[in-house]
């Protein structure tokens, strides 16, 4: 079985390229600029019937959420009508395929993890970028299959693991948001979930939007002082982390007070189940730390 994945050189990509390896009958292609760029769909056409894949994986993705307030074109063009573009390849070569997407697309404002039947409401233009990028893939590849995951990190790229470490290297003291929670999701456990259900995929199987995250959840400042107690007991940088609020520490772009994703439909249907943030927060503090 042929994958291919775009975003090269993000955490999921990454994250997928290093566990395929391990998994017999798998060849993964992981592509990204200049030969492949979601901003230049004649590069996704031609990228996408060259490589013939049986899966194509659509994890590359315009990400930055405070940007995306003044680049709003670019962020859609990369969100919206790039992931367009690889959805009308992958169905033009027959392709089964894979969209991850994001919790930003939820509004933000429940008390309750949300499920894939509760309503969008995006309060950002990250959020509105991906959520039209979901919409447009499944009206140019009515098979696709989305995962709609959160807070994401890995031993791999910029994310809020790694700048915790290095901003621990460098003060004493750090506030962190304690008012906004969701689920710290390890990008090698998405991996592990996108190659589990890739055979059923490529096989024919119907796609549809499913949630994925690490089970239970945190505030960033939860989040925050388990890394550097995680650190710390490997002699690694920690810091005093003190609760703010969303309010004292104000951002370009609204973020959700809640993020939290139910992911009991995913483990319904593909008997998937979710490894507890803190063991893959762990796995991974040991990598950044040996």
């Amino acid at each position: 079985m042929r994958i291919l994945v775009t975003g090269r050189a993000g955490q999921v990509a990454t994250a997928l390229s290093e566990r395929a390896v391990s998994v017999p009958g798998i060849e993964l292609l992981a592509l990204g600029r200049p030969e492949l760029d979601l901003e230049k769909p004649d590069t996704v056409e031609a990228a996408i019937a060259a490589a013939a894949p049986g899966l194509v994986i659509n994890a590359a993705a315009y990400t930055a959420v405070d940007r995306a307030e003044t680049e709003a074109a670019q962020a859609f063009a990369v969100n919206r009508d790039g992931a367009a573009a690889v959805a009308r390849a992958a169905a033009a070569t027959g392709a089964a395929l894979v969209q991850i997407s994001t919790d930003y697309v939820y509004p933000g404002d429940g008390h309750a993890p949300y499920r894939e039947s509760d309503p969008t409401g995006p309060a950002n233009v990250y959020g509105r970028s991906k959520l039209e990028g979901e919409e447009a893939v499944l009206a140019a590849h009515p098979r696709a299959f989305i995962l709609r995951t959160a807070w994401v990190y890995s031993p791999f790229g910029a994310n809020f693991v790694k700048s915790m470490l290095r901003l621990a290297a460098e003060r004493e003291v750090l506030g962190v948001v304690d008012d906004q929670h969701g689920n710290p999701t390890g990008a090698l456990d998405i991996a592990d979930t996108l190659l589990a259900i890739a055979p059923r995929l490529v096989s024919g199987e119907a796609g549809g939007i499913y949630n994925f995250a690490g089970a239970g959840s945190t505030s960033w400042c939860g989040f925050a002082r388990e890394i550097f107690a995680r650190s710390a007991a490997r002699g690694g940088p920690s810091a005093r982390v003190d609760a703010i609020t969303t309010a004292q520490y104000p951002t370009p772009a609204r973020r959700p007070a809640n993020s939290r994703l139910d992911t009991s439909a995913l483990t319904q249907r593909f008997a998937i189940v979710p490894r507890a943030w803190q063991l893959s927060l762990g796995e991974t503090i040991d990598r950044l730390l040996p």
